[in-house]
């Protein structure tokens, strides 16, 4: 019997009733956390019990991580070694991190010392995280956004803003991850989770499936338990879809509750950094740490007034209760009948844990409104680009110069896709263009004032739920307003015939998610009823490392 064939049937041998699917990869999760698979050096998968190191961290949580070290079981160095060990091991399968911060160990020492003489700094005291390729550390690591252009630029003259905020409140920054090469703003065909610089990302479910971008590597890492938590970027779903493509928590900030000081823009209007992790109790534990003023920021003028000094007190199990909530769905073209019912009973349980859902559907922004947003990050990309560029030193100051670049080291560069993005953002004009401010003007009043604030006020909702989704998360970005997305287990997918201009799809398995969002400032809210859904769902599956989907015996 072949390792596969044995997975496959465990179920039945665990089980009496004969499951689908979706039932053997959520029993196997739980019930083979420690197992994994690999292929020995003749290509034959194999089976080995004792693969993953320190399988104690598999799940364990930021506030079990304390008590431990609280109790004297860890010491912060002993679990950056730990989390280091399971890098060295386990990520020549995912690829998800880039380099690993060599000065982690004593960093770690030095937080040891300062526990024993009674000073706890936060609940971050000692916590090991890793931080996405595009955000500054002014340290022994580089900051590249995944690309060879910067590989040999000049270490940054200062921490980014959030990556000092994190080392203030005791975080130990254990390396930097992989990236869809400068955020998944340089072609149109770009590939998630590559860059020139990292390569391939895997996904760490199936390992030959997409990981979504652009925080491709913050996802699967802590989606493969490779540190505690992990800090992404978004710009529109470069947080939300690796998290929901992983199996994580990612929460999306307003724009300026997090500065973005010292990290490689794409876009002032939406570009946020926020929280991954694996439960809703960690991403609001990082959330409270990373939020803050930043002179630096113009964003976060108004950051003081809006943001809560410990994000955890929103964490209620009640929280749904009483709450009225947008029901916002967008069903695919193809086998709409089995979506429906895969969601429904998640609909159901957000009912019967007392919210009241009213369905809405947004209004059509136009054939329009994509161009808009896409001329909105071009002329921002490029004004934002050069201006880090030109602060952060180096042989390649200029968007103009890093196109040139791509073309002379094409090899390594562009093998699999170009930079149609960058060319045509070089061609954009500056942010005094006429076509700029309008095409700005009239997004945000589509996203916000017609959109996500209208709609909450005439319906007198609190926020909007619906399962996680390219055209949900797309409103929340634009308009730079909060979201948050909730790991729901993985989903068996019928394969479905072609229709219209669509090819035939394959059966697969996919990690959906429930979605959350609202107006600007609203995270004490989403947090509140994530953490509520969470505790009624427990959707969250350990990823196995499967080189592609089983299939049935």
């Amino acid at each position: 019997m072949s390792l596969l064939h044995f997975l496959l049937h465990l179920p039945k041998i665990m089980r009496k009733t004969d499951p689908n699917r979706r039932d053997f990869l959520k029993a196997s999760a739980a019930g083979l956390a420690v197992f994994t698979l690999f292929r020995n050096a003749k290509g034959e998968v194999m089976f080995n019990s004792d693969a993953e190191p320190f399988p104690e961290l598999i799940e364990i949580t930021i506030p079990e991580l304390q008590a431990k070290m609280k109790s004297g079981e860890l010491t912060a160095r002993r679990l950056t070694e730990m989390y280091l060990k399971r890098i060295e091991q386990i990520d020549q399968k995912t690829r998800s991190v880039l380099e690993v911060n060599p000065e982690a160990l004593s960093i770690a020492d030095a937080l040891d010392k300062e526990r024993k003489k009674g000073k706890v700094r936060s609940q971050l005291h000692g916590i090991p995280v890793l931080i996405k390729d595009n955000i500054d550390t002014a340290d022994k690591m580089h900051t590249t956004a995944g690309s060879l252009a910067l590989l040999d630029a000049p270490v940054p003259k200062q921490d980014a803003f959030v990556a000092q905020q994190l080392r203030t409140a005791g975080a130990v920054i254990i390396g930097k991850t992989n990236l869809s090469e400068w955020a998944n703003f340089r072609s149109t065909r770009s590939i998630s989770g590559w860059s020139g610089r990292g390569l391939q990302t895997n996904n760490p479910y199936f390992l030959d499936q997409n990981p979504c971008g652009s925080s491709s590597g913050s996802g699967v890492a802590v989606s493969a338990n490779l540190c505690a938590a992990a800090v992404g970027t978004e710009t529109n779903g470069s947080i939300i879809c690796p998290a929901v493509t992983n199996g994580v928590v990612g929460i999306k900030p307003t724009v300026g509750l997090v500065s973005r000081s010292g990290i490689i823009p794409i876009s002032h209007s939406q570009d946020t950094a926020g929280p991954m992790t694996r439960s809703v109790t960690d991403a609001a534990i990082m959330l409270t740490a990373m939020a803050g003023k930043d002179k630096s920021d113009i964003a976060t003028a108004e950051t003081d007034k809006h943001a809560a000094k410990d994000y955890t007190k929103f964490l209620d199990p009640q929280g749904l209760k009483g709450a009225r909530l947008g029901l916002v769905t967008f069903p695919p073209q193809r086998n709409t009948d089995a979506w429906k019912a895969y969601f429904e009973p998640f609909f159901e349980t957000l009912r019967q844990a007392g919210a009241t859902l009213v369905e809405i559907k947004f209004p059509d922004f136009g054939q329009n409104a994509g161009a808009d947003r896409l001329a909105v990050l071009q002329f921002e990309f490029k004004a934002d680009l050069n201006k880090y560029l030109a602060t952060r030193g180096g042989t390649y100051t200029t968007l103009e110069q890093l196109i040139k670049f791509n073309e002379e080291h094409k090899e390594k560069e562009l093998p699999k896709f170009g930079q149609e993005i960058f060319v045509n953002s070089q061609a954009r004009g500056d942010l005094t263009d006429k076509t700029y401010l309008d095409a700005l003007a009239r997004i945000r009043k589509q996203t916000r004032e017609e959109g996500i604030d209208a709609l909450l006020a005439a319906n007198k909702l609190d926020a909007f739920v619906g399962p996680t989704s390219g055209a949900a998360w797309s409103i929340a970005a634009v308009a730079g307003y909060p979201s948050i997305t909730v790991p729901l287990g993985l989903r068996d997918v019928p394969a479905a015939a072609a229709s219209g201009n669509l090819p035939a799809a394959p059966a697969s398995i996919q990690t959906p998610g429930m979605f959350f969002f609202g107006t600007a400032w609203s995270e004490p809210q989403l947090i509140k009823y994530a953490y509520a859904f969470e505790q009624k769902t427990k959707g969250r599956v350990t990823p196995q490392f499967l080189p592609t989907f089983p299939t049935k015996a």
